[in-house]
């Protein structure tokens, strides 16, 4: 058994991968933040919810609240400074355009997407749940925008090395190497 020790429950330590979502303010212009409580969650019917949270009161979350749609484009190691960069600044602060950026608009919702994003989810919410002061919001994906050097032969097949995600877990990571598909080691393994 390897060796651990017991901790208070105040470690948040939680590897999740990195997202700019992007929403429309009010007055038509786009607004993006980066949220790290993202995942996935099978909906009634074969297909899947995209589920991310937010807590406190942003501008983004306001914005979700507001509208119902969202973009969520994963960050890339290249991204990282701009990732930082919404994360420091605040709407309130005003407009963010202290370091340059494109946008585009979503194929199917009218969302902003950052141009250099590699895979983008447009998301329309289904659900939110409150708790305390973070809301979950449980979302149909309306339309994926991925790369075109990915070519997945299926869901599982979804080239991470392209990708190149950043990973947060209280600091910035990127991701090792593939170490194989499901059922390759354990068949690797066995007698």
């Amino acid at each position: 058994m390897a060796k651990r020790r017991s901790v208070k429950p105040v470690y948040s330590m939680c590897v999740q991968p990195s997202f700019i979502i992007g929403t429309n303010n009010e007055d038509g212009s786009a607004n993006f933040a980066p949220i790290t409580w993202v995942s996935a969650t099978c909906e009634e019917g074969g297909g899947y919810l995209l589920v991310i949270s937010m807590f406190g009161t942003k501008q983004t979350k306001t914005n979700v609240l507001r509208e119902g749609i969202f973009s969520a484009n994963l960050v890339s190691t290249d991204m990282l400074r701009l990732m930082d960069y919404f994360g420091s600044k605040h709407a309130k602060d005003g407009e963010k355009k202290d370091i340059p950026y494109a946008v585009v608009r979503g194929e199917v919702l009218d969302v902003p997407v950052l141009d250099e994003s590699r895979w983008v989810y447009e998301c329309e919410v289904a659900k939110k749940v409150e708790t305390g002061e973070s809301t979950t919001f449980f979302c149909h994906i309306r339309n994926i925008q991925m790369d075109a050097r990915i070519n997945p032969e299926d869901t599982f097949d979804v080239d991470l090395a392209v990708l190149d995600p950043v990973i947060y877990s209280g600091r910035y990571y990127s991701l090792g190497k593939s170490l194989g598909k499901i059922g390759d080691v354990s068949s690797d393994a066995l007698p």
